[in-house]
């Protein structure tokens, strides 16, 4: 039985054969996935740039060019979606530590707006559903105040891996917010928008 290359597999993904970019998902997307990781230490993001990356694939399946190796055409793909990745996290490393200053003040606000009981009980309800690590870290920046470097330093991890899991923590306990208390939620929006922006 000859062998399908991935020469083979692109030839037939140009005609739009589902079959065809599944094998290809499925002979190229770990390693993908692992320099993603590598790079944004964020399994969330490698995730999210590993799908776009092959969804990048699928789209333009009808205009792809005659490649040599198609391994590399796609890993090239994925750089590229990697790059753009990182401006935008730059970007948001240079507002992130001023909305953690401000984000007492915005919290102080919310709680004069909705009884704070039912406010600290959502926040914990959404923290709970985190990990230990991203747990601690939020409450080390939120309750005690410590800086990236603190914190890393006390957990042994990297400033830039702390920023990290503060955006994703944000993330989680907003989206959680909005299901559970929409005035609570926009209150937080705000406190998170430059986030948004980046």
């Amino acid at each position: 039985m000859p062998v399908i290359t991935d020469n083979d597999l692109l030839v037939a993904l140009r005609g739009g054969e589902e079959q065809a970019f599944r094998e290809l998902y499925v002979r190229h997307s770990g390693k993908i996935l692992a320099f993603a990781y590598h790079l944004t230490h964020s399994a969330i993001d490698a995730e999210d740039i590993m799908q776009e990356t092959f969804l990048r694939l699928w789209t333009s399946r009808e205009q792809l060019p005659d490649i040599d190796h198609v391994g590399n055409y796609i890993f090239m793909i994925a750089r590229n979606k990697t790059v753009d990745h990182l401006r935008k996290i730059a970007l948001q490393q240079r507002l992130i530590d001023q909305v953690w200053a401000n984000i007492s003040e915005i919290s102080d606000e919310v709680e004069q707006q909705l009884d704070a009981r039912e406010s600290k009980a959502l926040i914990n309800k959404a923290l709970l559903q985190l990990s230990p690590q991203k747990q601690i870290v939020f409450r080390l920046s939120r309750q005690q105040g410590l800086s990236h470097d603190e914190i890393g330093q006390q957990l042994q991890l990297s400033k830039s891996r702390v920023k990290n899991l503060l955006v994703e923590t944000l993330k989680h306990i907003r989206c959680f917010l909005a299901r559970h208390s929409s005035l609570l939620a926009i209150f937080f929006q705000l406190a998170c928008a430059p986030l948004l922006l980046r």
